[in-house]
């Protein structure tokens, strides 16, 4: 059913500022649980949210043969190893910090396209390439640039961070068959409900269910949020929103998230906006501009 443009835009600003806001969440719960507990936790939220989703859209439907294997390892990386390289990350790295290197994924796509699908890269897409990579380091040196030449620069947290974001090229491009087959939101709800099962190998073995007590009203409130709102409900919003705008107009929404965690990680975790933060996301997203630039 077509909906108004005006909700469509709606659900895509909603699904955007949730997504841009869950590295603040992020940040203040690893403050108090360990990163594996802050993954179990949120998808453990998140996951009947979606499967509430798959069943209203008529969508349900089990993997067959080796789709198990095949969606079991995309739910490890875009969901148990991806999440925990954040959380990881967070614990060091700035949440401002991690929502411009995450903005860069894309690049890393383009790149793992060019190496292992041969798809053909234009001069224009080259210089985004460039020009995104040369953003990553002002933003990750802090426009010190001294520190890029002695090669100091960064937290563990940045670097894994980093590697969060080339992960998740892996696994968008070995998702581009499962979506060739499956719906988006049925193709999700597997990709996620088995990496959180795979998390919820190390959750039990490791006893992080001990730690659920030590959760204050703010870490609560932060864990609420990742379950609820950016793991349930933004991907219902961003669905609808891909089933009723073209692929350039729902894109373009993305180029906002970075800019939504700067904000709300100034007013709730008092990080510093800085030049370099502004000036280096400007060359990122003029660079994955101009990568997915046809």
């Amino acid at each position: 059913m077509s909906k108004s443009k005006t909700i469509v835009y709606l659900e895509a600003l909603f699904a955007v500022i949730v997504w841009g806001g869950s590295f603040i969440a992020t940040k203040i719960a690893v403050e108090q649980i360990s990163p594996v507990s802050v993954v179990w936790m949120r998808f453990a939220m998140g996951i009947p949210i979606l499967l509430f989703a798959v069943f209203a859209r008529k969508q349900f439907a089990f993997p067959k043969g080796n789709e198990w294997a095949y969606f079991a390892l995309l739910g490890f990386l875009g969901i148990s190893f991806h999440q925990w390289l954040q959380s990881n990350g967070l614990q060091t790295s700035q949440a401002t910090t991690t929502a411009w290197i995450v903005a860069s994924s894309p690049v890393f796509i383009s790149i793992l396209a060019w190496l292992i699908l041969k798809e053909k890269l234009s001069l224009i897409q080259i210089a985004g390439i460039v020009l995104a990579m040369l953003g990553v380091l002002v933003v990750v040196s802090k426009g010190e640039f001294a520190s890029i030449a002695l090669g100091n620069f960064g937290t563990i947290g940045d670097f894994l961070i980093l590697i969060s974001a080339l992960n998740w090229a892996v696994f968008s491009i070995l998702s581009r068959r499962g979506f060739q087959t499956h719906p988006s939101t049925r193709l999700t709800f597997w990709v996620m409900t088995l990496g959180w099962l795979i998390t919820t190998v190390a959750f039990v073995v490791g006893k992080n269910y001990t730690e659920v007590t030590l959760l204050d009203s703010r870490g609560w409130w932060a864990m609420i949020f990742l379950g609820i709102f950016t793991t349930g409900l933004a991907y219902i919003a961003w669905f609808d929103v891909l089933s009723q705008l073209p692929a350039a107009q729902s894109s373009a929404f993305l180029f906002l998230e970075p800019p939504a965690s700067m904000i709300v990680a100034a007013i709730v975790l008092f990080e510093k906006i800085t030049w370099a933060s502004i000036i280096g996301g400007v060359v990122i997203i003029l660079g994955v501009w101009l990568v997915n630039k046809k």
